[in-house]
């Protein structure tokens, strides 16, 4: 089981992921002779797991069923352990994008965190790229560093254990992009600088707050970066149901009818004006934004190394 290559099978050591609803999963690590408890039973790994296929319904102790998933990045995300805050789907998907990234790509990122973008970025840049990845928490490094070999990916992904502040990112002149997730970027972007190739590359800087964003683009100009810009991904959700309204009343329809010739005398326009005269309601689909939506997140400021 790899989270960049997929597995048709369940196997011991893997790391799955348990659907029961769209806003109910966790991951599980599969491993022989252990049991899993959920809400609809037991999920016995030896014999309802190892040797089934992922996507596959299984049936529980008390008659439920959950789906097994093979994990991807964007699973992960919504499903990791916290360690620290994480960025999710929405900002990594404009990361990747706006730094260019694809198969092939040596990125460079500080801090590692809980491990959410670094997933990402190491299924873009695989199978001949590489993430170089620094966290100043020991702790969160070693257990970086452990799961990324449980998944499969120890081989695209190098952990630091290191102040970039201080030590920058180990590397020289070999990244084709550099993201920045810390408390003070600024102190970070002449290291960013020398990471990135002679010949160029994009940085990246997530931070919450906009003093920090100043003092980063200050940074960013003295160190001789270009089209630098700062953006904010705000996600409004929209449900769509059956709506009903009512039908509005434009007028006397017999004066409607007059005005345009309509036989009232005629049986079979007699029905006709009934169902017109008739004040009713109409049933139609309508996407209706959520009373509430996610609100700042953090700025994305990007720039050019010329």
């Amino acid at each position: 089981m790899s989270f960049v290559e997929y597995g048709d099978t369940i196997k011991d050591g893997d790391t799955a992921i348990v659907f029961l609803g769209h806003e109910s999963m966790f991951p599980v690590k599969v491993q022989h002779g252990t049991v899993t408890q959920t809400k609809y039973g037991v999920i016995r790994h030896s014999t309802d797991l190892i040797g089934k296929k992922y996507g596959s319904r299984v049936t529980c102790s008390k008659g439920g069923w959950v789906f097994i998933l093979h994990p991807t990045p964007e699973l992960w995300t919504m499903n990791l352990p916290h360690r620290t805050q994480i960025l999710y789907s929405t900002d990594i998907s404009i990361i990747t994008m706006m730094l260019e990234l694809k198969p092939g790509s040596i990125v460079c990122e500080s801090g590692t965190g809980s491990g959410s973008l670094s997933h990402a970025l190491i299924r873009t840049v695989a199978p001949t790229g590489h993430l170089y990845t620094v966290e100043f928490h020991q702790q969160r490094a070693e257990k970086a560093r452990e799961e990324f070999r449980e998944h499969g990916v120890e081989h695209l992904v190098t952990v630091t254990n290191q102040d970039v502040c201080k030590n920058g990112f180990g590397v020289s002149n070999i990244a084709d992009a550099v993201f920045l997730d810390i408390p003070s970027p600024w102190e970070a972007i002449g290291h960013a600088k020398s990471a990135l190739k002679a010949e160029g590359g994009r940085i990246c800087s997530f931070s919450p707050c906009i003093e920090q964003v100043q003092r980063t683009c200050l940074a960013m100009e003295e160190y001789g970066f270009t089209e630098i810009n700062t953006l904010e991904i705000l996600l409004r959700v929209y449900n769509v149901r059956t709506i009903s309204l009512q039908i509005p009343d434009l007028g006397k329809a017999a004066e409607d009818n007059s005005s345009t010739g309509f036989d009232s005398s005629s049986p079979s326009n007699q029905g006709s004006l009934c169902a017109n005269l008739q004040q009713g309601t109409v049933q139609f689909k309508s996407g209706v934004p959520l009373r509430e939506m996610v609100g700042h997140t953090g700025y994305l400021t990007f720039a050019t190394k010329s």
